[in-house]
Order: structure tokens, then sequence, then C-alpha cells
């Protein structure tokens, strides 16, 4: 069983071009707490390879103040337009670049996994998000984005797979993971 890791950080974060989310938990004995959120406006920037670079500036900063033990991004979804998966990629990118500059692993979510981590609903919006998220780090949150508390989300899907062996929220097989890393405690 994997054991409860204490006193470690975790730096969500949630890529966009226009508008990066960012959010920090600390994580002990007794579950994760709130430690910040943020975002990364880049609206008013025009050249996409400046809003790279600032993504990597804007992250790395926060991963130097913080020092994360685990980052954990947010995969960019299926969508229509490719164009706009292409550029997501390049954030998520900048920002895992920023991670790895520093030693710190990366882990990857998707929003539908994120979602049934901290809602139980793959389809629940921003806002149910944002509330459940008050509730699980008992906290008063009013972020000017909703991209802040979304990587708070991811944050917290993190920890949910590193201290929940049975809820592998990154794949379906969570009882196959379980058995396949714990054959002495299954019994025939």
């Amino acid at each position: 069983m994997k054991t409860m890791f204490l006193d470690k950080v975790i730096m969500g974060i949630d890529p966009g071009t226009n508008i990066l989310g960012y959010g920090v938990i600390a994580v002990g004995q007794n579950g994760p707490r709130y430690v910040t959120m943020g975002t990364v406006d880049m609206r008013k920037e025009k050249d996409p390879f400046r809003k790279l670079d600032m993504i990597f500036t804007a992250t790395g900063q926060v991963m130097d103040i913080y020092c994360p033990d685990y980052v954990a991004i947010e995969s960019p979804f299926y969508g229509k337009n490719v164009q706009v998966v292409l550029k997501l990629g390049r954030a998520q990118g900048a920002a895992i670049t920023a991670a790895l500059h520093r030693g710190i692993p990366v882990e990857e979510y998707a929003p539908r996994k994120v979602k049934i981590a901290i809602t139980g609903v793959g389809s629940a919006s921003k806002e149910q998000v944002c509330n459940m998220i008050r509730k699980i780090l008992d906290t008063e949150l009013s972020p000017d984005h909703l991209d802040a508390t979304d990587a708070l989300g991811i944050a917290l899907c993190h920890y949910y797979q590193l201290t929940c062996p049975l809820t592998d929220v990154r794949s379906s097989s969570g009882w196959e993971k379980f058995i396949a890393d714990n054959p002495g405690r299954v019994k025939k």
C-alpha cells in the first residue's frame, strides 16, 4: 500500500495561452491544506512565443518560492479546433519544462479525471469544482479566474492518486493496479 506523504507540497497547473492557473497545496498527516493560488494573465501579449516565455518564467518563479515536491498538470483535451489544442500543448510544455528544469517530477491528468476526483462527476462545471475545493480545503476562495481553482483541483487530484491506491484516477484499472502492486496482500 502507498504511504501517506508527510510535509509535501504539490503544485497544480491549468495551462492556457491567455490565462494560466496555478494552485499550491501542502499535504501532511491532517490531509491537504491550501497554500496559494493565482493566475498568469497573458491576454495583452500578442506574440505567442513571448507567451511561452512568460509561462516558463512565471511558473518557475512560483516553483522557486514554494518548492513543490510534485507538479501536476492538466493535459490538453481533444477538441474540434486543432489550433487550440496545439496552443494548449505548447503552454503545457513550457510549464513542464520549468518543472523538469528544477528536477520536479510531473504528472498529467485529463480534465474529466480531475473533475471526477474532486466532484465525482466528470461533467462538473468550473463553479462546482470551485465549491467542492472550498469544502475540501476548508477555506474561502475568491479567485479572479476559475483557472486558479481548477489548478488547485489538479493538485488535489494528484494528492488523491498518491494516497489512495484503490482509486486510480489516471486509469480505470484501479483494482488491477492494486493487485499488481501488492501481490502479497491478495489471498487466493
